[in-house]
């Protein structure tokens, strides 16, 4: 029976095809809206990390000015960054399974007989690769002894590795970082996660950096940040000693807390050590020591915005208009076929199968909506990605990296769209099913 009323919605098809091929692309216009809308909106808004969201923890501390909040739009956050001296007492405890401290630094790079390389480069600790799930084509990261005192290792990013060495094992191997020798202990795979969750400091969608390198060959060298550093306090900065030691913030600081008990304890160290120096005249404000999980940190530094939210309202919205107007066609389309029905009816056709039969080809457009839909999704986010990427001269980072196929979004997106087309058929093909044959025959 399918078959059949399959080859009754083809013929229905031909007998229509301006009508047909109208609500097919209204469909799919509605479709590829929601599509593109919907995987951009999840690309923004997923948890990149989401496996590890109860165990991997922000750490904030508020040292700002007593007067003035660190943020004007959300003034009951801390600072996102801390001091150096507070956040090498977080590094201190041996409470986390794991601890990172880190910023960012611009570096040169080069290899034998290579071109000096401009390089972002992040100083780090050695739990950053294991904290956040790295992955490696070549080597691995350094080992815990090599932060302190620093070896000269260093971490390359596939694409500095195909740069410098023309993307072979190059572990083992001496370079320059910043006329320094270094030698490679690693090699990272394609790792690429949206948001840049662990540094929103440079922006949510900047690529990962070109080289990493143990964090304390920053303090050692003198290396100031790269990305922000803020400083409220009116203090006497004449040496690399002085600024280390100052009020201003310019660190990033994570920890791996693996059960509740373990974050009870890290909390505790948290208060208390701001007591101490509270006591001591530090930490003017309120107390106000932060253990923010991955989800709720992008949510408080608004990597989504209102105004995502509301193109997806708008997509959704604009779906709707155009499955309003498939049922006006719809309607009049089966209305239009009111003789051939008719006819099935005074033959013995029962309500149920007229309906059934009108309703397997709304089923039949909603499919060919949603093909086309997913067509015209894929050039639409092509095309905006190369505009981006045209944008930024070819380099990677920004907002042109979401725009590809997110494989959840775009399922919720062609699900919905099609039980929504086949929802919005269901009227005129009940409508044309409870008229009496003999209205049909009269037309006739």
């Amino acid at each position: 029976m399918l078959g059949y009323y399959t080859h009754l919605a083809f013929r229905s098809f031909g007998r229509n095809p301006g009508i047909t091929a109208l609500m097919v692309l209204a469909i799919a216009l509605g479709i590829a809206v929601c599509i593109m809308t919907l995987t951009v909106f999840h690309a923004m808004s997923g948890n990149p990390i989401w496996w590890k969201n109860d165990r991997l923890y922000a750490v904030t501390m508020d040292n700002w000015d007593p007067n003035q909040s660190f943020r004007k739009k959300h003034p009951d956050l801390p600072p996102p960054i801390m001091t150096y001296k507070d956040a090498r007492v977080v590094a201190s405890s041996d409470i986390p399974e794991r601890k990172i401290i880190m910023y960012t630094v611009e570096a040169t790079l080069s290899g034998v007989g290579a071109a000096p390389l401009r390089t972002d480069t992040r100083m780090t600790t050695g739990d950053f690769f294991a904290m956040f799930d790295v992955p490696f084509l070549y080597g691995t990261g350094w080992s815990k002894s090599a932060d302190n005192p620093p070896q000269p290792v260093i971490v390359l990013s596939r694409k500095t590795n195909d740069t410098l060495f023309g993307g072979t094992n190059s572990v083992g191997r001496v370079l320059r970082w910043n006329d320094h020798e270094f030698r490679v202990v690693g090699v990272l795979d394609d790792w690429f996660p949206r948001p840049h969750f662990y540094d929103l400091i440079g922006g949510a969608f900047q690529p990962p950096e070109d080289a990493y390198v143990p964090f304390a060959w920053g303090p050692a060298l003198e290396l100031q940040s790269s990305g922000d550093t803020d400083c409220w306090k009116p203090e006497t900065i004449n040496n690399e000693a002085d600024f280390l030691a100052s009020e201003c913030v310019w660190i990033q600081t994570w920890v791996e807390l693996p059960d509740r008990a373990t974050r009870q304890r890290m909390q505790s160290f948290l208060d208390n050590y701001w007591a101490d120096q509270h006591r001591a005249g530090r930490f003017p404000r309120p107390r106000d020591n932060r253990l923010t999980n991955v989800a709720k940190w992008l949510r408080d530094n608004q990597v989504v915005d209102n105004d995502n939210r509301v193109l997806v309202g708008l997509a959704f919205a604009f779906l709707a208009v155009c499955l309003i107007n498939t049922v006006g066609l719809l309607l009049a389309k089966f209305l239009n076929a009111a003789p051939v029905t008719g006819v099935r009816r005074a033959l013995g056709a029962s309500r149920r199968q007229v309906f059934l039969q009108h309703l397997v080809e709304v089923a039949m457009l909603s499919v060919l909506g949603a093909a086309l839909g997913f067509g015209l999704a894929t050039l639409g986010l092509a095309a905006v990605h190369h505009m981006y990427a045209a944008a930024h001269l070819g380099h990677r980072g920004g907002y042109q990296e979401l725009m590809h196929f997110d494989t959840v979004g775009v399922f919720w997106a062609i699900a919905l769209a099609i039980v929504a087309t086949l929802a919005a058929g269901l009227y005129p093909a009940w409508r044309v099913g409870r008229m009496p044959p003999a209205v049909y025959l009269k037309s006739q």
